[in-house]
């Protein structure tokens, strides 16, 4: 079933029961790409740019405030994310995003007409003082802007506590240190994680610096930059404040509208950190995964949680599958990057013609990372333990714990006695007992392995001394 809808183009045909109207139809049948529409949280943001607008608009008196009123209702709804069903329209469309745009101008002139009892225009009424080019971008920061605050943010500390926490639990579970993939001088494995929460820390270091320039909101510049068809240049720092107030935010209005418009460097600025934080996370998941390799023929250093058979044909085999999705995850959020970068530079004068892709993917890899960092903390990390024992005998063993030498047989007979202890499968401490004239008690505290790391071991608190220790006569 469908009904006839019109707009300055002529008559289209709409599904019955859809909430859009001609525009959005003509989208529809436009860019049949890849079957993707907006992100919810990029809908949601319409719905609050669109409801903060018409609340300014009854205050100038450019909506009656019955219209108004209801129009806010709806765009809140739109907000909740209530209908989304009821936005089809492709990603890949006109670079503006006026479709996605006018796609909300319709389905909240629907929803505010049924309620109202008299027309509402997409245009005229729910888009008054307002263009897709200042609009349809501030929608995009506005999401980013609310999911970092709300989901990345938190997910990032939660992994970063998880981390913390075991980089205590380990702090005295002494390793071999590697570089290159080699062995080289003791770290504690306390001391890995704790590195791995600071990689995260970080990350929402980066995300923070970013943010007051993602928060500049283009509202207000309408076609060009210029500002036409708003009431006054206070217009738009009234709609800013109050998606501020309903977001509990702190947007700002665009320092340079002209800018603001014609470039969307901030958010490419904004997935180039989230680039950075997927890179870290990389780092940190093949770092893992190599530490729980095996369970024989790996390195076999920790234990991740088993979760889930690892194959279809060879029975007990577990794999390390969290750090596997944690990177796949990395690569998803470089590859949206690299796009987003593409975008980015597809600015010609006054507008970017490729914003519904860059917000695509921005949010995209804003929410994997978020859900893939919860996941790490909770599936993987919290459940880690150490292999103590094997991870002192690596250390033990390694030939590298002959560093302490150096300074009393020199740097060139030290690895002579590495390359020996190395060669007749021998310890450092047999061989250097033999060719360095050390005693064995000063080899014993050389080469002790827990203080190469610069861990300094707590001492015992001294107990309180009994009634009677210092008299003379008990």
């Amino acid at each position: 079933m469908t009904r006839i809808e019109h707009d300055s183009m002529g008559e289209v045909e709409v599904p019955d029961l859809a909430k859009w109207r001609a525009q959005t139809q003509r989208a529809v049948e436009n860019f049949p790409v890849s079957g993707r529409g907006l992100e919810p949280a990029h809908i949601s943001a319409l719905g609050t740019v669109k409801a903060a607008a018409a609340v300014v608009n009854a205050s100038y008196g450019l909506l009656e405030a019955d219209m108004a009123a209801v129009i806010a209702e709806a765009a809140g709804e739109v907000a909740a994310n209530r209908w989304d069903e009821h936005f089809p329209v492709d990603v890949f469309q006109t670079g503006s995003g006026t479709s996605s745009n006018m796609n909300a101008n319709e389905v909240i002139a629907t929803l505010a007409e049924e309620r109202l009892g008299r027309p509402v225009h997409p245009n005229d009424h729910v888009n008054a003082a307002q263009s897709s080019n200042d609009v349809f971008p501030s929608s995009i920061h506005v999401a980013a802007v609310i999911e970092i605050s709300k989901r990345l943010t938190p997910a990032l500390e939660h992994l970063s506590t998880a981390l913390e926490t075991k980089s205590t639990e380990f702090a005295e579970v002494v390793k071999a240190g590697r570089t290159h993939l080699m062995d080289a001088t003791p770290v504690t494995l306390g001391q890995e994680f704790g590195g791995y929460a600071a990689a995260v820390e970080l990350g929402i270091e980066r995300l923070q610096a970013a943010i007051p320039r993602v928060a500049e909101l283009p509202l207000g510049g309408t076609a060009v930059g210029t500002g036409i068809n708003t009431p006054d240049r206070e217009w738009a720092g009234k709609v800013i404040a109050e998606i501020s107030r309903a977001t509990g935010l702190p947007f700002t209005e665009a320092r340079n509208h002209f800018e603001a418009q014609g470039a969307r460097d901030a958010l490419v600025e904004l997935s180039g950190v989230l680039k950075t934080i997927a890179v870290s996370l990389n780092k940190i998941a093949n770092d893992l995964r190599w530490m729980g390799s095996g369970p024989r023929t790996g390195l076999g250093e920790i234990n991740l949680p088993d979760l889930q058979p690892g194959s279809s044909i060879m029975p007990g085999k577990v794999n390390p599958v969290v750090p596997e999705a944690v990177t796949m995850v990395a690569a998803q959020v470089v590859g949206n990057d690299a796009t987003i970068t593409m975008a980015g530079a597809s600015g010609s004068f006054e507008l970017n013609v490729q914003m519904p892709v860059i917000a695509r993917n921005l949010l995209e890899s804003i929410s994997l990372l978020g859900n893939v960092s919860r996941l790490l903390a909770d599936r993987c990390v919290d459940g880690i333990t150490a292999n103590t024992e094997r991870l002192r005998e690596y250390a033990e063993s390694s030939p590298s714990i002959v560093t302490p030498l150096n300074r009393y047989v020199g740097y060139e007979e030290a690895a002579r006695i590495a390359k020996q202890a190395l060669k007749e499968r021998r310890t450092i401490r047999d061989v250097a007992l033999e060719r360095s004239g050390l005693s064995e008690e000063q080899l014993n505290e050389l080469l002790d392995v827990l203080p190469m790391t610069g861990h300094i071991p707590e001492k015992p608190a001294m107990s309180e001394p009994h009634m009677g220790d210092n008299d003379p006569d008990a």
